[in-house]
């Protein structure tokens, strides 16, 4: 089979390699569609993803495909069940998994980043991190799975109530599950902020109640007559740059939930308006991965209930990976997908 390792760097290297087998407590899956996530793009640049990355590593974690062997002991899940991956994996006995905070253990693991992933034509996970789609799923719907679930604990973690209003600030991939998870919660408004607009154009067609373009003049103003010159009621930001998360408090009413849901550089630092937070009584949350949200994802999932149409712009080969690495951190791209054994993945 091939894989691709990333060597770190920004190198990536091609192997032909064996199909690895089924070992007890394991199950064996033929990658179909794994998508391209910012923490990719943040490890090729040499930045951490959820664990410490030590190259060579078969990267990608957002990943569907068919069970091709089951190892002893495995129950509920059969050959030729299609399957999505959470690829996280927590150590169980630390304080901060025996606390009900496992997103903050002390040595988590997770597929795609400390053990091999979804740019390769197959893999090896422990069956606890399977979940069986249903069988009329795309794998190209599937592989969304894992950032439904970061986006689930996101929106969890915000709070909507039925009747807020909502900003999301970024018509990423991301920005645009929240629009749809948003309206699922309730909001009686959603309104992006996206300077692209094809981005903008998509999050209409998915349930956005406006759209418009910070970087153009006047767009505080029309921002604020979306929302009876109030603001939003929870700000969910979703870009991970400065003028970003500075928007995020100017669009924030008083009383209201900020979150900080994007992945920003390690070094990356904000002046926070302090009397603001003050005088508007502001709570400001920062969300990690996918804490018992997995399942949730693969319900909605199934249910029909979220569309990925819009968001998947570009489909790559496994051997395409760099310039599919490249395609997404572009602007022409919403989301990138790689198809390791095919792209027509449907």
């Amino acid at each position: 089979m091939k894989a691709c390792y990333f060597l770190g760097d920004k190198n990536f290297e091609v192997q032909d390699i064996d199909i690895p087998e089924a070992l007890p407590g394991t199950v064996v899956i033929k990658n179909m569609v794994c998508g391209i996530c910012g923490t990719d793009v943040h490890i090729y640049h040499g930045e951490p993803g959820s664990a410490d990355v030590t190259p060579p590593i078969v990267l990608g974690h957002e990943y569907s495909g068919e069970v091709v062997a089951v190892g002893e002991g495995v129950t509920g899940i059969s050959c030729g069940d299609h399957v999505t991956i959470d690829p996280n994996i927590y150590c169980g006995s630390c304080v901060a998994c025996r606390s009900g905070k496992k997103q903050m253990c002390d040595s988590m693991e997770a597929i795609g980043v400390t053990r091999d992933g979804g740019f390769a034509q197959y893999s090896r996970v422990p069956a606890s991190q399977v979940y069986v789609l249903s069988p009329e799923i795309s794998f190209e719907a599937g592989a969304m799975a894992e950032p439904v679930a970061c986006c689930l604990h996101g929106i969890d973690l915000a709070g909507i109530r039925a009747g807020d209003r909502v900003c999301v600030v970024g018509g990423g991939a991301i920005g645009l599950i929240m629009v749809q998870l948003a309206r699922l919660s309730g909001a009686s408004k959603i309104i992006l902020s996206e300077p692209n607009e094809k981005r903008r154009s998509a999050a209409l067609s998915l349930g956005a109640d406006a759209a418009f373009n910070p970087l153009e003049e006047g767009s505080l103003e029309r921002f604020l007559a979306q929302t009876d010159d109030m603001g939003a009621d929870v700000v969910i930001e979703c870009v991970g740059n400065l003028s970003a998360v500075r928007s995020a408090f100017q669009f924030a009413r008083r009383g209201a939930t900020i979150l900080l849901f994007s992945v920003p550089k390690v070094d990356a630092t904000f002046e926070l308006p302090l009397f603001e937070v003050f005088k508007k009584e502001l709570t400001i949350k920062g969300s990690f991965v996918n804490p018992d949200t997995h399942g949730r994802a693969v319900q909605l999932i199934n249910s029909g209930k979220l569309r990925f149409d819009t968001l998947i712009t570009h489909r790559y080969t496994v051997e395409e990976l760099p310039e599919a690495i490249a395609m997404q951190m572009s602007d022409a791209s919403i989301k990138v997908v790689v198809c390791p054994n095919h792209l027509d993945a449907e």
